[in-house]
């Protein structure tokens, strides 16, 4: 475990942690936020509760602390996953299941980032990941899903990020302002992470490992099966270095065992016959197995 982060002084005798809560991040964000209008990818501005461009399209912030920057017929709402499955991620992640994989992530964010420098968490779900890192160190953290579901439940986290409703295949981010994102077990759009990542800025992202839950995979089917590690197809990106994070966790809970069902895609291709072997479950031990694969930008010789 690492603890990197330091106390900066604010306004009075408040610190910047006990400053930005997700009720209060307009006011952090008024001539430092990386965000740009997802209409006419103009700089934003914060009056109130309210982020503005020059060309006066605006987005509220909701009460949570998060701002909706889909441009969609759609809310977000039906997007993604709905808030049963949000909640139930949310609980299981904090139970400190994952951990292994959060701190590989950190230990990036260390090692290729500086204090001050953007964080973007693409993808973010309910926000957990963010959380963990920005417990940890004074970096400017962003994070952004297309579930509203999601994003509403990682706004009330109250921690030091910006977290807004955004499609990963056109972010409304600045380019080149990103100093690390990261980017776990979602579909890589690697022109775009290229055009928000700065010169010397880093994509990290995390594939299933080869025995990843190969425990729950043995109760589910008659034949289970490892997992192949594939990396992404990043063009435009070259590799920098690979690490792994795993281990052993027994979930001793109906609860928590339902958790970790819903959170994979086992949960919509699963016979009727795993089910019942699930169902009869009263624990579950498993492994756990992460490959982090860490790209930057690929430089014209």
């Amino acid at each position: 475990m690492f603890f990197e982060k330091k106390t900066v002084r604010g306004a009075g005798s408040h610190s910047y942690s006990e400053i930005c809560t997700p009720r209060k991040i307009y006011l952090k964000r008024c001539f430092m936020s990386i965000l740009r209008c997802p209409v006419c990818r103009q700089p934003v501005e914060t009056e109130n509760r309210t982020l503005r461009c020059e060309n006066n399209h605006c987005f509220d912030f909701a009460k949570e602390g998060y701002v909706n920057l889909l441009l969609s017929g759609k809310s977000g709402d039906d997007k993604g996953d709905n808030r049963e499955m949000a909640r139930s991620r949310r609980d299981f992640l904090t139970k400190g299941y994952f951990d292994p994989l959060a701190n590989e992530i950190g230990e990036c964010v260390r090692n290729y980032t500086d204090d001050g420098d953007a964080v973007l968490d693409i993808c973010c779900g309910e926000g957990y990941y963010t959380d963990f890192l920005a417990q940890r160190f004074s970096r400017d953290f962003y994070g952004f899903d297309i579930s509203k579901n999601m994003v509403r439940l990682a706004g009330k986290r109250h921690c030091s990020a910006t977290f807004f409703v955004a499609n990963i295949s056109s972010i409304p981010v600045e380019d080149g302002s990103v100093k690390l994102a990261f980017h776990l077990f979602a579909p890589f759009h690697s022109q775009e992470f290229s055009r928000v990542l700065s010169d010397d800025g880093v994509i990290v992202t995390a594939v299933a490992g080869r025995n990843h839950l190969y425990g729950l995979k043995s109760v589910l089917y008659d034949t289970p099966y490892r997992n192949d590690e594939l990396p992404p197809q990043a063009e435009g990106l070259e590799l920098l270095e690979v690490r792994r994070a795993g281990g052993e966790i027994t979930l001793n809970t109906r609860e928590d065992i339902d958790a970790l069902f819903r959170m994979t895609p086992y949960y919509y291709h699963t016979p009727s016959a795993g089910m019942v072997r699930l169902q009869s479950l009263e624990s579950l031990s498993t492994e756990i197995e992460f490959v982090i694969y860490v790209y930057r930008k690929k430089h014209s010789e």
